[in-house]
């Protein structure tokens, strides 16, 4: 399966969302920007997958607008967030609808599993945060050294 996105960029399906399972993957990140994270809002086999990644104490990622659009309205996905953060224009109906999560103004927030980013500006040190804590500190310093970001 292939798909042509904005500015004519071509992405290419490894696999189909029906034809994979939690337990093929170690953590699942989910890139943010609209319509995207609506269309991952919209995906009930995407949902169910990641539901079952959460509980299986996987990784969940998301970045930008997803974890507002998607995570959000998934009870399943928020149950247990203390903190988290996302594209700040969707802070204030984050804190409407989850009082009892503390929405953060920090580039990266980690809630046990649960890794959340602001946006496009937080992206690498999104990405660092994810390899860190898939591999190690030092291969995130040593992939943060190679691509000359200072975070």
């Amino acid at each position: 399966y292939q798909r042509r996105v904005h500015g004519g960029l071509v992405l290419v399906a490894d696999a189909l969302i029906g034809d994979v399972k939690a337990d093929d993957f170690d953590a699942v990140a989910l890139p943010g920007g609209m319509p995207g994270a609506q269309h991952f809002h919209d995906s009930a086999a995407l949902n169910a997958l990641v539901v079952q990644m959460k509980q299986q104490g996987k990784l969940v990622a998301a970045i930008c607008a997803t974890p507002y659009v998607m995570l959000c309205q998934n009870a399943a996905l928020m149950e247990g967030v203390k903190q988290m953060t996302c594209f700040p224009a969707f802070a204030d109906k984050l804190r409407a609808q989850h009082p009892a999560v503390t929405f953060l103004e920090d580039r990266v927030v980690v809630d046990g599993k649960l890794v959340t980013s602001q946006g496009p500006g937080t992206a690498m040190a999104f990405g660092l945060k994810l390899v860190e804590l898939l591999v190690s500190a030092e291969k995130a310093a040593e992939v943060a050294k190679g691509l000359l970001f200072q975070g």
